[in-house]
C-alpha cells in the first residue's frame, strides 16, 4: 500500500511540477487547432506511402498494425477514415505543388482522436528533396513517472510540434519558421512531409524521445490493428503556385507520360531528381536542355520529378506502368 502511495504521489508531483505550456484543446480560447473545414487550407496530400509498424513494439510476435489503405490519407479530412501506422510506423505524403514558409501555419496534420485526451503522437518531418528530411522540434512536458496505459489520457497542453496533438477534424498546426537554416532544407519548397508513430512508452527500451531529451508519455501499449498514429490528412496552408506565364514551366515537357521505361524531359537549364513515393533518391543530375530517365528496372508506380533553378521549382508525377 505505501509502494502504491508513493507512485500516485510521483504523479501528482510530475504533473503539476511542469508548467502548462502550450495551446489549449480544439474550441478553447488559445487553441491552434484548424478545423478541416478552415477557409485557409488551399489544398490536401495527393499521395501517400506507409511503412508500418508493429502493433506491440514489446510483443512483435503479434505482427504488425494492419488497419486502413495507405490511400486514406490522401485528401480532405473525414475524421473517420485513416490508416494506422503502428509502433515506430511511417507514412510519406507528397502534393501537386510544393508548401511554401508563410505567415503563420503552413500545414496541418489530422488524426482520428475520439476525445480531446485520447491523443496518440507522432513526429513530423519534411524535405524539398525528398532524400533529406528535417524534424520539427517536438516538446512533451507530460509527466514520466507513471506509464500512461492503453486507454488512458494525455493533456494537450503539455505537448507542442507533435501531430496528434488534437481531436478527430482538426488539425496540429505546423510552422516552417521553426526550421529555417536547417541543412539541406529549403522552407519555400517542401516536396514531402514524414510522419512517424510516437511509441508512447517510458520504458528507454522502446520510448520516444522529444527534442529535449524527454520520453514522450501517451497510450501504450494498444496491441491492435489500429495500432499507433492514426494519419487522416494532411492540409496544406501555403503552397507554391505555378505561374501560368512563367517562361519556365511553359517549355518543359515530359513525355511519355505513363511510361514502360524511358521518359525524356525537355526543359531550361536546371538541376533535377526523381524519387520514387517513399522519397528514395532513383537519379539527380544537371540537365543544359533534355535528357532522358531510364525507369526500366524500376517498379510500376508513381515517381516524382523535380526541375530546380535559382528561381522556380517545378514537381511532376511520372507513371511507370
Amino acid at each position: 500500500m505505501i509502494k502504491v502511495k508513493l507512485v500516485v504521489i510521483a504523479w501528482f508531483v510530475a504533473s503539476f511540477s511542469l508548467g502548462q505550456s502550450f495551446a489549449p484543446p480544439a474550441g478553447q480560447a488559445g487553441s491552434t487547432a484548424i478545423s478541416k473545414d478552415s477557409s485557409i487550407i488551399v489544398n490536401w496530400a495527393t499521395t501517400c506511402s506507409v511503412t508500418r509498424g508493429f502493433m506491440n513494439i514489446s510483443d512483435t510476435t503479434l505482427g504488425l498494425a494492419s488497419f486502413g489503405a495507405d490511400s486514406l490519407a490522401i485528401g480532405v479530412a473525414t475524421g473517420s477514415s485513416v490508416v494506422s501506422l503502428g509502433d515506430r510506423g511511417e507514412a510519406v505524403l507528397t502534393f501537386s505543388q510544393p508548401i511554401t514558409n508563410g505567415a503563420g501555419p503552413d500545414f496541418a496534420v489530422f488524426e482520428n482522436s475520439f476525445s480531446e485526451t485520447f491523443l496518440e503522437f507522432a513526429f513530423v518531418e519534411v524535405s524539398s528533396d525528398g532524400v533529406n528530411f528535417v524534424r520539427f522540434p517536438a516538446v512533451s512536458e507530460t509527466q514520466t513517472a507513471v506509464q500512461i496505459d492503453g486507454f488512458g489520457s494525455v493533456d494537450c497542453r503539455y505537448v507542442h510540434n507533435l501531430a496528434g496533438k488534437y481531436k478527430a477534424n482538426f488539425g496540429t498546426p505546423f510552422d516552417l519558421d521553426d526550421l529555417i537554416g536547417s541543412p539541406n532544407l529549403n522552407v519555400n519548397a517542401i516536396t514531402h512531409v514524414k510522419i512517424i508513430d510516437v511509441v508512447g512508452s517510458i520504458n528507454p527500451l522502446y520510448g520516444s524521445i522529444d527534442s529535449q531529451g524527454n520520453y514522450i508519455n501517451d497510450p501504450f501499449a494498444t496491441p491492435f490493428a489500429s495500432s499507433g498514429f492514426d494519419l487522416d490528412a494532411v492540409a496544406v496552408i501555403h503552397e507554391g503556385i505555378a505561374e501560368v506565364n512563367n517562361p519556365f514551366f511553359e517549355s518543359v515537357k515530359i513525355y511519355p507520360n505513363p511510361t514502360t521505361s524511358i521518359v525524356t524531359v525537355s526543359s531550361p537549364k536546371c538541376h533535377y531528381t526523381i524519387t520514387d513515393l517513399s522519397g528514395r533518391m532513383i537519379e539527380e543530375g544537371e540537365v543544359e536542355h533534355s535528357f532522358s530517365i531510364d525507369l526500366s528496372n524500376q517498379k510500376s508506380g508513381v515517381y516524382f520529378l523535380q526541375l530546380s533553378n535559382s528561381n522556380v521549382i517545378f514537381t511532376e508525377r511520372i507513371i511507370k506502368k
